[in-house]
């Protein structure tokens, strides 16, 4: 079992499968606001970020490019890095539970420990990326 399991962890396919279900979220957001820029920035100007049409467009970049570098395991570091950052500010700036009322209080909560948990599996993927470079040079 334990061959089985080794196995499976070492596999290309599985990486992949990973990084794919790791980017699902960045890509759909930032293809959603890229396709619907209007939808996007009227987000922006909901989170009181202006001008609506520069956050809305860095937003897309930093999604689809952080996303990419994930998906293409190329300075998957940088990619998880500033998708972190990303979502360490999207907390700090739209999802700030300690100044909402109740119940909203509560929401916002809960998406922020969401994002920090995928925070989390951003530094694993990172850590996970450079292990297997090193394996491989080896």
């Amino acid at each position: 079992m334990r061959h089985v399991v080794d196995t499976a962890l070492d596999s290309r396919w599985l990486w992949l499968a990973a990084r794919i279900l790791l980017a699902v979220v960045f890509l759909s957001s930032g293809l959603a606001k890229l396709v619907d820029f209007q939808g996007g920035m009227a987000e922006m100007r909901a989170a009181g970020l202006a001008p609506d049409w520069l956050f809305n467009g860095l937003t897309v970049l930093v999604l689809l490019g952080g996303a990419l570098l994930l998906l293409l395991d190329r300075a998957l570091w940088l990619g998880a890095g500033a998708l972190a950052v990303f979502l360490l500010l999207t907390i700090a700036l739209v999802h700030r539970f300690w100044a909402l009322p109740a119940p909203q209080d509560k929401l916002a909560m809960f998406w922020a420990l969401e994002h920090l948990s995928v925070v989390g599996g951003l530094i694993a993927a990172a850590i996970a990326s450079r292990a297997r470079r090193r394996t491989a040079r080896t």
